[in-house]
């Protein structure tokens, strides 16, 4: 899988995948959702304040009526009832709305709705780079603050278990720092290090290397030049960031500040959760369910 189109016409062929969206009153995740419904790509159960939702819907001329909705306004209880939807299988997913990633986690997590793994969430983006040869993606940008080894390996372990499911059945990560070899003044280089050294079967399905710098995991000839040499250098397809500030600034530098269409997700649950910034395009929004979609098909 190499751009956007192959990944929206794959999911096209998931038949049956409805996703739950908590807090629906939003214009670019109504029209996300209706385009999907449109190519078809998933069902969906729109979860919120109907009467605000109806505003918007005739505001933007998109017809509501091709949807089940449960009109709940508060936004703790329509996160919840969402939930419950995927924990019931009702939903094989769910779709953040108009409402801040600590809610719908809350939610998620709840105990009762059995949809822990007991492992670690984290965000997963998919990036089509123009002068890039295939789909990036990229880990975490969103949830862990400032990542131990253990945080790091269930990182690792999610993505590479989410692009096995698009296809990539042996995955190149590479664990990115601002040098290529440990150095104790960088502390998670050593982290790294660590990692490499007891994979604790993370090698089984996935070549790993690191630390490396940006450049060095996505350009074979900076690779060369600095005379590294492993399967992963210059042929990335998953960026593991050292933490939150430089995955969000990656993440952030890719969407805005070049010409690449994205999409996002949590994985670490018994379910994909489509989990987009508010600032996000209803492309991207579209983008991330039809990576959630796919992602159904792995859970």
């Amino acid at each position: 899988m190499t751009n956007i189109k192959e990944l929206l016409e794959k999911a096209k062929q998931r038949k049956g995948v409805t996703l739950a969206v908590p807090c629906c009153e939003d214009d670019h995740v109504l029209h996300a959702v209706d385009e999907a419904r449109r190519m078809g790509i998933g069902s969906f159960i729109l979860v919120g304040d109907k009467a605000a939702t109806n505003e918007i819907a005739e505001k933007e001329n998109i017809d509501i009526s091709n949807y089940s909705f449960l009109d709940i306004s508060d936004k703790s209880e329509a996160c919840y009832a969402a939930a419950k939807l995927v924990s019931d299988g009702e939903a094989g997913g769910l779709m953040k709305g108009l409402v801040d990633t600590s809610v719908v986690l809350k939610a998620v997590l709840s105990k009762e709705l059995n949809l822990r793994t007991g492992r670690r969430f984290s965000h997963f983006a998919v990036f089509a780079v123009p002068n890039y040869h295939k789909l990036l993606f990229v880990t975490d940008a969103a949830i862990n603050i400032s990542p131990d080894i253990d945080c790091f390996r269930d990182i690792i372990q999610n993505s590479v278990e989410a692009v096995r499911v698009l296809g990539i059945d042996k995955p190149k990560v590479a664990l990115l720092a601002a040098k290529e070899k440990p150095d104790p003044k960088m502390p998670v280089t050593l982290v790294y290090q660590e990692i490499l050294d007891n994979p604790n079967g993370l090698l089984d399905n996935a070549y790993i290397a690191g630390p490396l710098a940006l450049d060095n995991a996505v350009s074979k000839e900076s690779a060369i030049t600095k005379g590294i040499y492993n399967e992963v250098a210059g042929d990335a397809d998953i960026l593991v960031c050292p933490n939150l500030e430089s995955g969000n600034i990656l993440y952030k530098s890719l969407s805005f500040l070049n010409t690449t269409e994205n999409g996002g997700m949590i994985l670490g649950c018994k379910a994909p959760v489509v989990m987009t910034s508010r600032a996000d395009s209803a492309r991207a929004k579209l983008i991330s369910i039809a990576l959630a979609i796919l992602e159904t098909g792995g859970f």
